[in-house]
């Protein structure tokens, strides 16, 4: 019996896991800092990163920021490094479940997943699908924990050549997990969830008059290889109607965003080849809101809430500082060849899991779409989101290099789930909200 069981192990039939996590991955993946941050001889915190030195840090830059920055449109301040830690009961929920995740034979596939980060441990370019790993690490992170609600949420349109402001769209967005909750209660998964859902985003248009009501919900299938539900509700035609897969690469109300680009990406695993390209530290922007120059123009309310302002070319960059982080580069290129991309470039956090830079490509390899989501220390945001562990997307900035153009992004992140009850996420909260 031995070595009838040896030879189906030597066969390949019977393995042990090839990169199985141990509990010191979960404390590195969870906590790189604890020793300290990388250094870069000719960066420090206080200094900013313009045309005169950029030369002197290119190593500490993706590409599109680094060109940026060469061209004079953009300075970047650099701030210390600090630990985002998220909540210690995501992190417990990952050694509870350490190894028990496994993939399937085709993309899309994972088996075995109960909660927390699946992969924490460190990717190596000798696994062939380490990229589709870090992918389901995105998928499964911790970003708005198990419900939030950017509420109210302003997108503007601008020129980037002349910086004029186009257009100004005010939205409420909402995110609730049905499944793989570790701190709100249910506790575990929503229930009863006939359609096995995973996640559900709720998007409401509030401002201008032409647009408004105009809403948006995608529900996403806990089965990555099935398809999204995804519904618009268009208020001047007062009627929902179904979007089709490709629908979701077009351009959202206008502007230079694709609902597949919300968050980094926002699609299904299974509908990208992902490719683990490395490790490398980098400036990323991450920092506490309360220390940045706020813009009491667009938003002020009852609380003494502002959000972050704008600056560089056509005001098209958040005005935040910068850190060093970890980062892992993971490639994604769609399965469709009729996709309007050739692929992505995500640089991920490698402690939050949050994707704070992606390159676009089109069709043809040439760089098209440069995306920048800014990410706050909970503890320094409003008080609410104090001790809640979620690395709050707090700004963002989609730059089309091709069209010269820009659509920045201002939030006001909360995460209270009571702003995101779960009948937000219906088909018939579309029809009554719009009447």
């Amino acid at each position: 019996m031995k070595k009838a069981v040896l030879s189906l192990m030597v066969a390949g039939v019977i393995a042990a896991p090839a990169f199985a996590a141990t509990l010191e991955d979960v404390e590195n993946s969870f906590y790189p800092y604890k020793n300290g941050s990388k250094e870069f001889a000719n960066l420090k915190a206080g200094m900013t990163i313009n045309q005169s030195n950029v030369d002197s840090v290119k190593d500490a830059l993706d590409p599109a920021m680094y060109q940026f920055i060469k061209n004079g449109d953009y300075e970047i301040r650099v701030g210390d490094t600090t630990s985002f830690d998220l909540h210690e009961s995501y992190v417990e929920a990952t050694r509870k479940n350490l190894n028990t995740t496994t993939l399937g034979e085709q993309p899309g596939d994972i088996q075995g997943f109960v909660a927390g980060r699946p992969f924490p441990e460190e990717p190596s370019v000798d696994d062939p699908r380490a990229g589709e790993k870090m992918a389901w690490n995105f998928k499964y992170g911790y970003n708005w924990g198990d419900t939030g609600a950017v509420y109210p949420f302003y997108w503007k349109f601008r020129d980037m050549a002349s910086g004029k402001q186009e257009r100004m769209l005010k939205f409420n967005f909402h995110f609730l997990n049905y499944k793989h909750r570790v701190k709100q209660e249910p506790i575990g998964d929503i229930t009863p969830n006939p359609s096995n859902l995973f996640r559900g985003i709720y998007v409401q248009v509030l401002e201008p008059f032409d647009v408004k009501n105009t809403q948006l919900l995608i529900q996403r299938s806990e089965n990555d290889l099935k398809r999204d539900n995804a519904y618009l509700y268009l208020g001047f035609q007062r009627r929902v109607r179904r979007l089709s897969s490709g629908q979701t690469t077009d351009a959202f109300l206008g502007s230079d965003l694709m609902i597949e680009d919300f968050e980094g990406y926002n699609g299904r695993i299974s509908d990208m080849n992902w490719t683990y390209k490395g490790t490398r530290y980098m400036l990323m922007p991450y920092y506490n809101h309360n220390e940045q120059p706020l813009d009491a123009e667009t938003h002020k309310d009852d609380e003494g809430y502002q959000v972050v302002s704008f600056t560089g070319k056509g005001q098209c960059f958040p005005n935040v500082s910068w850190q060093v982080r970890k980062v892992y580069e993971v490639e994604s290129s769609p399965v469709d060849p009729n996709h309007p991309l050739s692929k992505r470039v995500h640089f991920m956090d490698a402690q939050t899991f949050a994707i704070p830079r992606t390159n676009a490509y089109d069709r043809k390899g040439e760089l098209w779409k440069i995306f920048t989501i800014g990410q706050s220390h909970p503890d320094f945001h409003l008080p609410a989101n104090k001790g809640t562990g979620v690395s709050i997307d707090d700004a963002f900035s989609m730059v089309d290099l091709q069209a010269n153009h820009c659509t920045t992004g201002q939030f006001k992140g909360q995460l209270d789930p009571k702003l995101s009850p779960e009948q937000k996420f219906s088909v018939q909260n579309l029809r009554a909200s719009g009447r």
